[in-house]
Protein backbone atom coordinates (compact mmCIF):
# COMPACT_ATOMS: atom_id res chain seq x y z
CA UNK A 1 0.00 0.00 0.00
CA UNK A 2 1.49 3.00 -0.55
CA UNK A 3 2.08 5.76 1.95
CA UNK A 4 0.59 8.68 2.71
CA UNK A 5 2.58 12.05 1.44
CA UNK A 6 0.41 14.54 1.22
CA UNK A 7 -2.60 16.44 3.86
CA UNK A 8 -4.81 18.44 3.87
CA UNK A 9 -4.85 21.53 6.50
CA UNK A 10 -8.50 23.15 6.34
CA UNK A 11 -7.68 26.92 7.20
CA UNK A 12 -10.87 28.89 5.57
CA UNK A 13 -12.87 29.27 8.65
CA UNK A 14 -13.78 32.31 10.06
CA UNK A 15 -13.23 32.14 13.70
CA UNK A 16 -15.73 33.51 14.86
CA UNK A 17 -15.26 32.35 18.49
CA UNK A 18 -12.25 34.81 18.87
CA UNK A 19 -13.65 37.61 17.18
CA UNK A 20 -12.61 40.90 17.27
CA UNK A 21 -9.11 39.26 17.33
CA UNK A 22 -9.72 37.10 14.37
CA UNK A 23 -11.29 39.93 11.91
CA UNK A 24 -7.84 40.27 10.33
CA UNK A 25 -6.00 37.84 12.07
CA UNK A 26 -6.50 34.08 11.08
CA UNK A 27 -7.34 31.68 14.17
CA UNK A 28 -4.81 29.14 13.05
CA UNK A 29 -2.01 31.87 13.74
CA UNK A 30 -3.47 32.45 17.34
CA UNK A 31 -0.17 31.45 19.33
CA UNK A 32 1.08 29.35 21.93
CA UNK A 33 3.86 31.19 23.49
CA UNK A 34 6.17 31.78 20.00
CA UNK A 35 4.72 29.51 17.56
CA UNK A 36 0.89 29.48 15.93
CA UNK A 37 -1.33 26.93 16.42
CA UNK A 38 -1.00 25.48 12.65
CA UNK A 39 2.54 25.56 13.35
CA UNK A 40 1.76 22.67 15.67
CA UNK A 41 -0.33 21.00 13.68
CA UNK A 42 2.02 20.65 9.87
CA UNK A 43 5.15 19.71 12.63
CA UNK A 44 2.82 17.04 13.76
CA UNK A 45 2.10 16.31 9.54
CA UNK A 46 6.18 16.53 9.29
CA UNK A 47 7.03 14.49 11.35
CA UNK A 48 4.75 12.18 11.48
CA UNK A 49 6.25 11.29 7.54
CA UNK A 50 4.93 13.74 5.32
CA UNK A 51 6.05 15.50 2.79
CA UNK A 52 3.46 17.99 0.97
CA UNK A 53 0.59 20.54 2.93
CA UNK A 54 -1.97 21.50 1.21
CA UNK A 55 -3.62 24.79 3.25
CA UNK A 56 -7.44 25.29 2.58
CA UNK A 57 -7.42 29.67 2.92
CA UNK A 58 -9.77 32.14 2.53
CA UNK A 59 -10.27 35.75 3.24
CA UNK A 60 -7.42 37.32 5.26
CA UNK A 61 -5.14 34.22 5.38
CA UNK A 62 -2.59 35.53 3.69
CA UNK A 63 -0.32 35.67 7.28
CA UNK A 64 -0.38 31.87 7.28
CA UNK A 65 1.48 31.68 3.87
CA UNK A 66 3.96 34.37 5.23
CA UNK A 67 4.63 32.52 7.79
CA UNK A 68 5.51 29.18 6.55
CA UNK A 69 7.37 31.11 3.27
CA UNK A 70 11.80 31.90 3.21
CA UNK A 71 12.43 34.85 5.53
CA UNK A 72 12.04 38.59 4.26
CA UNK A 73 15.88 39.77 3.51
CA UNK A 74 14.88 43.05 6.10
CA UNK A 75 14.29 40.26 9.01
CA UNK A 76 17.85 38.02 8.01
CA UNK A 77 19.72 41.58 8.20
CA UNK A 78 18.26 42.48 11.04
CA UNK A 79 18.73 39.35 13.12
CA UNK A 80 22.62 38.87 11.73
CA UNK A 81 22.90 42.55 12.72
CA UNK A 82 21.93 41.81 16.10
CA UNK A 83 23.89 38.67 15.54
CA UNK A 84 20.65 36.44 16.56
CA UNK A 85 21.53 33.42 14.46
CA UNK A 86 19.51 30.86 16.43
CA UNK A 87 16.48 33.07 15.67
CA UNK A 88 17.13 33.27 12.14
CA UNK A 89 17.70 29.16 12.20
CA UNK A 90 14.25 29.29 13.77
CA UNK A 91 12.52 30.92 10.93
CA UNK A 92 14.11 29.37 8.19
CA UNK A 93 13.48 25.60 9.48
CA UNK A 94 9.74 26.80 8.98
CA UNK A 95 9.95 27.54 5.74
CA UNK A 96 11.50 24.19 5.13
CA UNK A 97 9.43 22.09 7.10
CA UNK A 98 7.88 20.70 3.91
CA UNK A 99 6.54 21.64 0.16
CA UNK A 100 3.47 23.95 0.87
CA UNK A 101 0.59 24.36 -1.29
CA UNK A 102 -2.36 26.84 -1.24
CA UNK A 103 -5.75 26.23 -2.12
CA UNK A 104 -8.50 28.84 -2.30
CA UNK A 105 -11.76 27.97 -0.66
CA UNK A 106 -14.80 27.86 -2.90
CA UNK A 107 -18.16 26.82 -3.08
CA UNK A 108 -20.30 25.86 0.71
CA UNK A 109 -19.53 26.22 3.56
CA UNK A 110 -18.65 23.23 5.49
CA UNK A 111 -15.56 21.03 6.49
CA UNK A 112 -16.07 18.75 3.66
CA UNK A 113 -15.41 21.87 1.26
CA UNK A 114 -12.02 22.72 1.69
CA UNK A 115 -11.13 18.67 1.25
CA UNK A 116 -12.88 18.89 -2.07
CA UNK A 117 -11.08 22.13 -3.28
CA UNK A 118 -7.76 20.17 -2.93
CA UNK A 119 -9.28 16.87 -5.28
CA UNK A 120 -6.71 18.11 -8.39
CA UNK A 121 -3.68 17.98 -6.35
CA UNK A 122 -4.60 14.59 -4.91
CA UNK A 123 -5.65 12.78 -8.16
CA UNK A 124 -5.73 8.97 -6.96
CA UNK A 125 -4.01 8.71 -3.70
CA UNK A 126 -4.65 8.27 -0.23
CA UNK A 127 -4.49 11.60 1.96
CA UNK A 128 -4.53 13.07 5.62
CA UNK A 129 -6.65 15.59 6.77
CA UNK A 130 -6.11 17.48 10.00
CA UNK A 131 -7.66 20.59 11.27
CA UNK A 132 -5.32 23.84 11.86
CA UNK A 133 -7.23 24.71 14.62
CA UNK A 134 -6.36 22.05 17.22
CA UNK A 135 -3.55 19.61 17.78
CA UNK A 136 -3.11 16.40 19.58
CA UNK A 137 0.21 16.24 21.86
CA UNK A 138 1.85 12.86 21.09
CA UNK A 139 4.44 10.17 21.22
CA UNK A 140 4.68 8.60 18.37
CA UNK A 141 2.68 11.73 16.79
CA UNK A 142 -1.15 11.16 16.08
CA UNK A 143 -0.69 10.85 12.62
CA UNK A 144 1.84 8.31 12.44
CA UNK A 145 -0.04 6.15 14.75
CA UNK A 146 -2.85 6.69 12.37
CA UNK A 147 -0.82 5.68 9.71
CA UNK A 148 0.60 2.64 10.79
CA UNK A 149 -2.66 1.18 11.23
CA UNK A 150 -4.02 2.55 7.97
CA UNK A 151 -1.19 0.53 6.50
CA UNK A 152 -3.02 -2.53 7.71
CA UNK A 153 -6.44 -2.15 7.24
CA UNK A 154 -6.79 0.62 4.90
CA UNK A 155 -10.29 1.79 4.32
CA UNK A 156 -10.94 5.18 6.31
CA UNK A 157 -8.87 5.61 9.20
CA UNK A 158 -10.39 8.43 12.14
CA UNK A 159 -8.28 9.52 15.27
CA UNK A 160 -9.86 8.36 18.38
CA UNK A 161 -9.54 10.24 21.75
CA UNK A 162 -10.96 8.84 25.10
CA UNK A 163 -13.54 11.54 26.75
CA UNK A 164 -13.21 10.75 30.31
CA UNK A 165 -15.76 13.56 31.64
CA UNK A 166 -19.22 12.68 30.42
CA UNK A 167 -20.77 15.65 29.93
CA UNK A 168 -18.36 16.74 27.40
CA UNK A 169 -20.05 13.93 25.03
CA UNK A 170 -21.97 16.08 23.57
CA UNK A 171 -19.05 18.47 22.17
CA UNK A 172 -17.82 15.74 20.12
CA UNK A 173 -18.92 12.97 17.26
CA UNK A 174 -18.79 10.12 19.33
CA UNK A 175 -18.43 6.49 17.90
CA UNK A 176 -20.42 3.20 18.51
CA UNK A 177 -17.48 0.73 17.89
CA UNK A 178 -16.52 -2.87 17.31
CA UNK A 179 -13.34 -3.85 18.55
CA UNK A 180 -10.69 -4.85 15.90
CA UNK A 181 -7.09 -5.30 17.50
CA UNK A 182 -5.12 -3.43 20.03
CA UNK A 183 -5.97 0.22 19.80
CA UNK A 184 -8.06 -0.04 16.41
CA UNK A 185 -11.89 -0.29 16.06
CA UNK A 186 -14.15 -0.88 13.14
CA UNK A 187 -16.95 2.45 13.11
CA UNK A 188 -20.41 0.90 12.76
CA UNK A 189 -21.57 4.89 13.19
CA UNK A 190 -20.96 8.42 14.27
CA UNK A 191 -23.65 10.15 16.64
CA UNK A 192 -23.04 13.63 16.50
CA UNK A 193 -23.16 15.28 20.02
CA UNK A 194 -24.96 12.93 21.43
CA UNK A 195 -26.70 13.53 25.24
CA UNK A 196 -24.14 11.89 27.05
CA UNK A 197 -26.67 9.12 28.35
CA UNK A 198 -27.60 7.97 24.68
CA UNK A 199 -23.53 8.31 23.91
CA UNK A 200 -23.07 4.59 22.34
CA UNK A 201 -19.13 4.77 23.73
CA UNK A 202 -16.67 7.53 25.72
CA UNK A 203 -14.53 7.64 21.89
CA UNK A 204 -14.48 10.97 20.09
CA UNK A 205 -13.67 10.21 16.23
CA UNK A 206 -12.46 13.84 15.09
CA UNK A 207 -9.58 15.86 14.52
CA UNK A 208 -7.52 13.66 11.58
CA UNK A 209 -8.51 11.35 8.85
CA UNK A 210 -7.08 9.28 6.38
CA UNK A 211 -8.86 9.53 3.47
CA UNK A 212 -9.31 7.52 -0.05
CA UNK A 213 -10.03 8.95 -3.31
CA UNK A 214 -13.56 8.04 -2.87
CA UNK A 215 -14.03 10.42 -0.75
CA UNK A 216 -14.16 12.74 -3.32
CA UNK A 217 -17.53 12.22 -5.45
CA UNK A 218 -19.11 10.96 -2.50
CA UNK A 219 -18.87 14.90 -0.96
CA UNK A 220 -20.29 16.03 -4.58
CA UNK A 221 -23.24 14.12 -3.71
CA UNK A 222 -23.64 15.39 -0.26
CA UNK A 223 -27.09 17.19 0.39
CA UNK A 224 -26.21 20.10 2.79
CA UNK A 225 -27.09 18.73 6.12
CA UNK A 226 -27.26 20.63 9.90
CA UNK A 227 -26.70 24.57 9.20
CA UNK A 228 -27.19 24.27 5.25
CA UNK A 229 -23.31 23.11 5.25
CA UNK A 230 -21.68 20.16 3.99
CA UNK A 231 -20.06 18.31 6.50
CA UNK A 232 -17.08 15.30 6.16
CA UNK A 233 -19.00 12.98 8.03
CA UNK A 234 -21.54 12.98 5.74
CA UNK A 235 -19.63 11.83 3.14
CA UNK A 236 -17.69 9.50 4.98
CA UNK A 237 -21.23 7.60 6.04
CA UNK A 238 -21.65 7.15 1.97
CA UNK A 239 -18.24 5.10 2.01
CA UNK A 240 -19.38 2.87 4.83
CA UNK A 241 -22.42 2.39 3.07
CA UNK A 242 -20.56 1.37 -0.04
CA UNK A 243 -18.92 -1.11 1.87
CA UNK A 244 -15.38 0.98 2.31
CA UNK A 245 -14.49 0.20 5.94
CA UNK A 246 -14.49 3.25 8.33
CA UNK A 247 -11.71 2.46 11.64
CA UNK A 248 -11.44 4.82 14.63
CA UNK A 249 -7.38 4.55 15.88
CA UNK A 250 -7.26 5.51 19.32
CA UNK A 251 -4.63 7.43 20.15
CA UNK A 252 -1.70 6.25 23.11
CA UNK A 253 0.26 9.03 25.05
CA UNK A 254 -1.74 12.06 23.46
CA UNK A 255 -3.63 14.71 25.01
CA UNK A 256 -6.03 16.69 22.79
CA UNK A 257 -5.93 20.79 22.85
CA UNK A 258 -8.93 22.42 21.28
CA UNK A 259 -7.12 25.66 20.31
CA UNK A 260 -10.34 26.94 18.95
CA UNK A 261 -12.15 27.40 22.31
CA UNK A 262 -11.67 30.31 24.74
CA UNK A 263 -11.09 28.79 27.60
CA UNK A 264 -8.94 25.62 25.97
CA UNK A 265 -7.11 27.97 24.41
CA UNK A 266 -6.30 30.16 27.46
CA UNK A 267 -5.56 26.69 29.36
CA UNK A 268 -2.75 25.35 26.43
CA UNK A 269 -0.88 28.47 26.62
CA UNK A 270 -0.13 28.12 30.09
CA UNK A 271 0.70 24.37 29.89
CA UNK A 272 3.03 24.94 27.14
CA UNK A 273 4.48 28.14 28.64
CA UNK A 274 5.22 25.81 31.92
CA UNK A 275 7.55 23.76 29.56
CA UNK A 276 8.90 26.14 27.48
CA UNK A 277 12.81 26.19 28.50
CA UNK A 278 13.38 29.91 28.15
CA UNK A 279 9.84 30.84 30.15
CA UNK A 280 9.05 27.99 32.32
CA UNK A 281 10.62 29.05 35.79
CA UNK A 282 9.81 33.00 36.15
CA UNK A 283 6.51 31.77 34.74
CA UNK A 284 5.90 29.66 37.42
CA UNK A 285 7.38 31.97 40.50
CA UNK A 286 4.87 34.33 38.32
CA UNK A 287 1.78 32.27 38.99
CA UNK A 288 2.35 31.37 42.03
CA UNK A 289 2.29 35.26 43.23
CA UNK A 290 -1.09 35.40 41.71
CA UNK A 291 -3.59 36.23 44.10
CA UNK A 292 -6.49 34.17 43.23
Amino acid sequence: MKKITKVIIPAAGFGTRFLPQTKAMPKEMLPIVDKPVIQYVVEEAVNSGIEDVIIVTGYSKRSIEDHFDNPSAELVNNLRAGKKEHMLDEVNKVANLANFIYVRQKGAYGNGTPVLAAESILGKESFAVMWGDEFIHSNPPRLKQMMKAWEKYGGVMISGVRIETKDHLSRYGIADLEHVEGKVYKIKKIIEKPIPDEAPSNLATHGAYILPPDIFPALRNVKPGKGGEIWLVDAINILRKKGIPVYACEIENGKYYDTGNKLEYMKTIVEFALTHPAIKDPFKDFLKKLKI
